[in-house]
Parts: C-alpha cells; structure tokens; sequence
C-alpha cells in the first residue's frame, strides 16, 4: 500500500475522482491533497458537490472508466441491474445528485439494500455522505494503484 502523496496534479488527481472538477482543481492546489479532501470538499457549494459526484458513472451502469469497472463488481443478474437501474433514477429524482458508494469490489446486488438505506436520509445526510464516500474511493485507488 502506498502512503497518501504530499503533492499531486489535476490530472493525477482527476483520474482518482473521476474527472476534472472544481474539487480537483481545488485540491491541486492544497498539500495533503487526499488528507485534507474532505474538508476541501466541505468547503465546496452543493452545485459543486454535484457536479464531482455526478462525475461518477451510476452503480449498475456503464463504467466511465476500467478502473470503475473493476471497482463496481462483477454482477451481470438483469434482475439486478433493473433494480438499481429504478433505484439510481429515484435517488436522483429525490436527491438531485447520483448515488455514490464505496464498493470495494462487493457484488452489485449487496449494494441494493444500501441504496435503500441511504434513501431514507435528509439530503444533507446523504450529500454528506455521498462526498465522503467519494474521498474514499479516492483513497483507495491512490493507495491501491
């Protein structure tokens, strides 16, 4: 594993977060950009919290990269992908951002009932909560790379 860099570029850090955002642009600048992630994105307003987790591709989608690929887990079930397919429209619907979650490689169909879950919340909980998860997929792509 590798320790957490003191420096990274935009484009470094876009690839962990993918794509080139206000928070990356933002981080770029900081050192200990994956340390102080998440109290940069705190900072950031909810249209720029969107805008990095819409970034991501949906859970049960087309990937927007191989490494996001590898990462969402390999769970072809089509009863599966309709579900999540509903369940990412409704979180978006109801939210106004895409669902994120740290999978670590989990089966898609154990992260139905997290979504579930995570639509109970307060969109403040779930905006908080969603960029968390974000950090920590960054994290373990840095470390994991």
């Amino acid at each position: 594993m590798r320790d957490l860099p003191r420096q990274l570029s935009a484009d470094a850090l876009a690839e962990l977060f993918e794509g080139r955002t206000t928070l990356v642009e933002r981080l770029a600048l900081v050192e200990d950009p994956l340390v102080h992630a998440r109290d940069v994105a705190l900072t950031l307003s909810d249209e720029e919290k969107k805008e990095v987790l819409d970034a991501h591709p949906a859970i049960g989608g087309k990937p927007a990269s191989e490494r996001s690929r590898r990462e969402q887990g390999m769970d072809d079930d089509p009863a599966v992908l309709a579900e999540l397919a509903e369940l990412n429209a409704e979180y978006e619907s109801r939210f106004g951002f895409r669902f994120v979650v740290f999978v670590n490689g989990r089966p898609r169909r154990e992260i139905v009932p997290v979504l579930r879950e995570r639509m109970t919340r307060s969109r403040e909980e779930e905006l908080q909560t969603a960029v968390d998860e974000l950090v920590q997929i960054a994290i373990d792509r840095w470390r994991t790379s």
